[in-house]
């Protein structure tokens, strides 16, 4: 495989998890952004945990979907995150996702 064939592959792969985002996006509460991850969540809780010198966050998630190329499935019934990172969960809106129209795929 040249570094064309691989090129589009990537692109591709990517678009389709694009796509699978925006299919399944309406279904979710919560966005929940992590150093490393990125997920839809209809239930999150966030706890701060105390240690001798430090903190860190400990997310529990149920009922999620991970932004992940390299899962062949993707929907995981929880999931368990800590992170000594910051932390973004926000609450989507009622209303059906739309697209930035400079984000707009024509199929």
């Amino acid at each position: 495989m040249d570094d064309d064939d691989f090129d589009d592959y990537d692109r591709e792969v990517e678009l389709a998890l694009y796509r699978e985002y925006r299919d399944v996006v309406g279904q979710f509460k919560y966005v929940v952004e992590t150093e490393r991850r990125f997920y839809l969540a209809n239930e999150v809780t966030q706890t701060r945990v105390d240690t001798a010198n430090d903190f860190y966050f400990e997310l529990v998630m149920h009922d999620v979907w991970v932004w992940d190329v390299y899962r062949s499935d993707r929907f995981v019934k929880s999931v368990k995150v800590l992170t000594f990172k910051d932390v973004n969960i926000e609450e989507l809106s009622t209303r059906e996702f739309k697209l930035p129209k400079e984000l707009a795929l024509d199929e």
